[in-house]
């Protein structure tokens, strides 16, 4: 009997499989992914990555990529702090005035 070798993929090539898994509709939550083989803790420290890349969205056991659009947005809405709004907890909201002026 041959013996079982652990491999061990590189974080980016699994997340590129997780995302594009996603993306092509053959997983839409976190059972999803872990059904069609893929380990528990990496679905969750992958989906962690690519959550803080603004690719996924995740609302319990939901996962849903983002489209281009929402991820432009939802990047500029982090990174400008003059922006009137700001995204936050799922939600986008107006940026109170002493958020804007540190």
């Amino acid at each position: 009997m041959p013996s079982l070798r652990l491999v061990r993929v590189r974080d980016e090539d699994l997340d590129w499989e997780i995302y594009h898994t996603l993306l092509y509709g053959r997983a839409r939550t976190t059972r999803d992914l872990e059904a069609a083989g893929f380990d528990p803790a990496m679905v969750e420290e992958s989906l962690s990555r690519l959550e803080g890349a603004l690719l996924i969205e995740r609302r319990g056991d939901a996962v849903r990529p983002l489209t281009f659009q929402e991820a432009i947005l939802l990047c500029r809405l982090k990174n400008e702090k003059e922006s009137p709004l700001v995204f936050k907890d799922g939600v986008v909201r107006v940026r109170k005035e002493e958020e804007r002026n540190p």
